[in-house]
């Protein structure tokens, strides 16, 4: 993995925020849910976080960044970002929208910066590892470098 970047290492490196590479990738059968990501990487799966996407009852998207393990409770997401809902996109809208696809969506490097809201657990974490934008590739990084970085903000949105 030594020479590989993905365009979230590229940003993170730009920015000058350290960070650490992980790779689980293996070929086709490489997972791509997010237990079995934190288990391969041995990983407590509370400090390994996916990101979902969202549209909201207004049309505009938002990003919910959650541990792996958790549920995006869609009413206590809504109300984070001052919506009176939001709805998970469709996969297939998912490439178009941010230029990852499943399994491989970073907060980082998206094709537009999405209002982005971190589970309020992450800032007891000292590092929290994400997707690298690839699947099978992961960064382990500060969470307030990767809050600062998007811009991002922190709530409960999880049940």
């Amino acid at each position: 993995m030594k020479d590989f970047k993905t365009n979230v290492m590229r940003v993170l490196e730009k920015e000058n925020i350290p960070y650490t590479a992980h790779s689980f990738f293996n070929g086709k059968d490489t997972p791509t849910d997010g237990v079995t990501a934190a288990g391969i990487l041995g990983k407590d799966a509370a400090s390994v976080y996916k990101t979902l996407v969202t549209r909201g009852a207004g049309k505009s998207y938002y990003v919910f960044v959650i541990p792996v393990a958790g549920h995006l409770d869609l009413k206590k997401a809504a109300r984070a970002v001052g919506e009176k809902s939001v709805e998970m996109i469709k996969q297939s809208e998912l490439l178009p929208l941010t230029g990852y696809v499943h399994g491989g969506c970073s907060p980082i490097g998206m094709k537009k910066q999405f209002k982005t809201t971190f589970h309020s657990a992450v800032t007891e974490l000292e590092t929290v590892t994400l997707s690298a934008g690839k699947v099978g590739y992961q960064i382990e990084v500060a969470p307030e470098d990767i809050i600062r970085i998007v811009g991002g903000q922190t709530a409960d949105i999880v049940f």
